[in-house]
């Protein structure tokens, strides 16, 4: 790939300059200033290549200057060269930046960084989004994400607490207690240090932890209790955790667990992260089956913390993943290692069989967006628009798109905020006059979306939502799974309450957990 200075002046007339600069007088812009923005790419490579602007501008990304990782936060700008921005031939910009945090040398005081330079990039317009002279090195864009969110750490234990003396057999026998010992340990201390590697970082924890008790616990319990406490951890992160101790919250997570003990169990396929029938843990932590083990999401969330460590039993978030655990852990050790009886019990009026084969399940909320009621929406991995001189980056993000104005398009900025009934959206025209390349607007409208995920036949009162849905969606059963639990509420603080709960179904708009697809 070799990029083009002249891309601009490609494919454009003198009617599209004179129309921009009609429309827009020599006033200023006031434009949004580039997000704060994260290197993150799905699944892929750790660190991530950038170059050097001088080299790449002959040489395209055969020969890199380095690589950031992922996870880095950084703030994007437009690299100009013969006062046009560079992007490669299909209008792609690579952007120069300035990076905010390095998830390689990171440590707690980037958390607090990180939010304050998000609110002051927020708070700031701009005349255009032009690079610096002082900056040297340009990335794909389309490696770049506006994530808004802040680098997780655990509290430092308490300087007085020994660690070591946790882990003991006096505690109490049993995986639960084991899982309880490993948070409390020297060994669990060291996952959240590191910014980076979490996910094999616990891995090795529980090496180690294992090793340096062999004697303590039998080494079946041992075993037992690392599958429980990565089966806990995605179920508590998998499911909906703003539902807190609520039945239908503690019923999802339960689902997650079975989701997890069937694909070890039953079917047992390497795709899925199952090396040997009964391997919990290769399933539970298999990135491309449950995303939120992703090295970028492990860094921003308490996925790998050390969350039920008795001196954090105080703090708010703690307490409450405590008490999620607390209310899930004994359903989740039947379902794990319990009979067909104890399934049947945990998911009353199911046949065994659709238990059994409920390996899959669709979370509408969190699936593919959509959104047919605004005509004209697209979403941009990259581009530039530009009015007169001045070049704006459009990048990782939803706009409406207007008139066309020569071969590029008049836009307005997308909004979007989801809640749990509804996407809340809507345009603002925050880049009055400038116009997006024409190259990256597809003019095709939104297909395949469905209110709420759900089949047609179901009865909405109001849509608040659309979503895409999978393939697989639509080849097995979809099943409604009941649950009886101790109903604590979102906030996991009220008296326990026994409540009676589905979850799934046909038209649950929320969770669909289903049956058979292979």
């Amino acid at each position: 790939m070799v990029i083009q200075n002249n891309v601009w002046s490609q494919g454009r007339t003198l009617v599209t300059s004179i129309l921009l600069l009609t429309a827009a007088s020599v006033a200023a812009a006031n434009i949004p200033a580039t997000p704060v923005m994260t290197v993150y790419r799905f699944n892929g490579d750790l660190n991530l290549p950038y170059y050097a602007i001088e080299r790449f501008q002959g040489a395209g990304s055969g020969s890199p200057a380095g690589t950031v990782s992922q996870g880095t936060t950084l703030i994007p700008c437009l690299a100009l060269r013969n006062g046009l921005p560079l992007t490669d031939g299909s209008g792609t910009p690579f952007v120069g930046f300035e990076i905010v945090v390095d998830p390689r040398t990171a440590t707690p005081e980037a958390t607090a960084r990180v939010k304050a330079v998000i609110a002051e990039r927020q708070a700031l317009t701009v005349e255009n989004h032009h690079c610096g002279p002082d900056v040297q090195h340009v990335i794909d864009v389309r490696n770049l994400y506006p994530m808004e969110k802040v680098p997780f750490f655990d509290p430092a234990p308490p300087a007085t607490a020994s660690t070591a003396a946790a882990a003991q057999p006096a505690i109490g026998s049993g995986p639960e207690a084991i899982v309880h010992a490993f948070h409390n340990s020297d060994q669990c201390a060291q996952v959240n240090v590191n910014l980076t590697g979490r996910r094999p970082a616990l891995h090795a924890a529980w090496n180690g932890f294992a090793a340096a008790n062999a004697g303590a616990w039998p080494q079946h319990d041992l075993a037992n209790a690392r599958h429980l406490d990565f089966t806990m951890r995605t179920a508590l992160f998998e499911g909906h955790i703003g539902r807190g101790c609520n039945a239908y919250g503690a019923c999802e997570r339960n689902i997650v667990a079975l989701s997890i003990r069937n694909r070890a169990l039953d079917r047992c396929f390497e795709r899925e992260g199952c090396k040997t029938p009964g391997d919990f843990v290769g399933v539970a932590s298999k990135v491309s089956q449950y995303n939120i083990w992703d090295e970028y999401l492990t860094q921003i969330s308490g996925l790998t913390a050390c969350y039920l460590r008795d001196d954090l039993a105080t703090q708010p978030y703690y307490a409450k993943l405590q008490a999620m655990h607390a209310q899930n852990v004994g359903d989740v050790q039947r379902i794990l290692f319990g009979s067909d009886a104890d399934l049947l019990e945990l998911f009353p009026g199911a046949s065994l069989a659709d238990i059994k084969k409920t390996a899959h399940y669709y979370h509408a909320p969190a699936m593919g967006k959509c959104f047919p009621q605004l005509a004209g929406v697209e979403y941009m991995s990259g581009a530039v628009a530009s009015k007169g001189s001045d070049f704006a980056l459009i990048a990782n993000t939803r706009i409406q798109v207007g008139d066309k104005i020569g071969s590029d398009y008049l836009f307005r900025a997308f909004r979007f905020e989801e809640t749990d009934e509804r996407d809340i959206v809507g345009t603002r025209d925050d880049y009055r006059g400038f116009a997006v390349d024409g190259r990256k607007v597809t003019g095709v409208p939104a297909s395949g979306c469905r209110p709420y995920g759900i089949p047609s036949g179901c009865q909405v009162s109001e849509i608040g939502r659309y979503r895409k849905t999978p393939s697989w969606l639509d080849a097995g059963k979809a099943v409604g799974l009941t649950c009886t639990i101790a109903d604590r509420s979102e906030s996991c603080d009220a008296p326990q309450k026994l409540a009676t709960v589905q979850v799934g179904g046909m038209c649950d708009t929320q969770m669909r957990p289903v049956s058979g697809v292979h």
